[in-house]
């Protein structure tokens, strides 16, 4: 199971690289976009949560790496008002090439 990270920059500045066990970030963020800190952490916690059920699927344990991840950003999160905004700055590694295929049509490949 190929893991990731991402990057991302918090309203006051700060980066942060986060951990996903999963490319499963791809489908739930996009490298450069804003996104309002609220939404950004819903975000998040959707896709560490399918990231972790993977790994459960796949080892039979849930992975508490993704589970850590997603409490991180909720604690830095919880530092900022609503009307702020996070940037993701990069994602690696990238998708595969049918896989980004499929990503940018929606599911339509």
């Amino acid at each position: 199971m190929p893991e990731m990270t991402f990057e991302v920059r918090w309203p006051d500045g700060t980066d942060t690289v986060c951990y996903s066990p999963s490319l499963v970030m791809w489908d739930h963020l996009e490298v450069g976009a804003r996104y309002p800190v609220s939404d950004f952490v819903e975000r998040s916690a959707r896709a560490l949560g399918q990231a972790s059920e993977r790994v459960r699927a796949r080892y039979g344990v849930a992975c508490t790496s993704a589970m850590a991840q997603e409490a991180e950003i909720r604690e830095v999160a919880a530092r900022y008002a609503d009307d702020g905004e996070v940037q993701v700055l990069r994602m690696a590694p990238p998708l595969p090439a049918a896989q980004a295929a499929t990503a940018a049509t929606g599911g339509a490949a």
